[in-house]
């Protein structure tokens, strides 16, 4: 039997995991507005892929929360695509974030944000 407590852990549990996904859904939807065929990623029991797929090269950890330790969320992004630096063998971790009635931010490690800014000046 589950006592009282038990059952309000696992509502808990369960909303944040909704709002996880909510969040997921809803970065998703705004990348599409920008022209990147994104959608929402697939979790299987455990099983951890990216949270939105459709970005190439770029390995994503989406948190829709209140309160972020941004500094773990880049460790659980760089855990997730075996980052290990430069040079870079496959993806870059990014977090992307926001908070209620915030727009969405994106954080990297500064050598991930070296590499694509010097893509992109290369590319002027």
């Amino acid at each position: 039997t589950n006592r009282p407590g038990e059952r309000r852990s696992m509502r808990k549990k369960i909303n944040s995991r909704a709002k996880g996904a909510k969040g997921e859904r809803e970065l998703a939807k705004k990348l599409r507005e920008y022209g990147f065929d994104c959608r929402r990623g697939q979790q299987y029991s455990g099983i951890e892929g990216e949270d939105v797929v459709g970005l190439d090269g770029i390995h994503n950890e989406v948190k829709r929360v209140e309160r972020l330790n941004i500094y773990d969320a880049v460790d659980q992004a760089k855990r997730d695509c075996d980052y290990k630096a430069l040079p870079f063998e496959d993806k870059l971790p990014a977090v992307f974030h926001r908070k209620n009635h915030c727009e969405w931010l994106v954080t990297m490690p500064l050598s991930a944000w070296i590499e694509i800014y010097r893509e992109w000046a290369n590319g002027r």
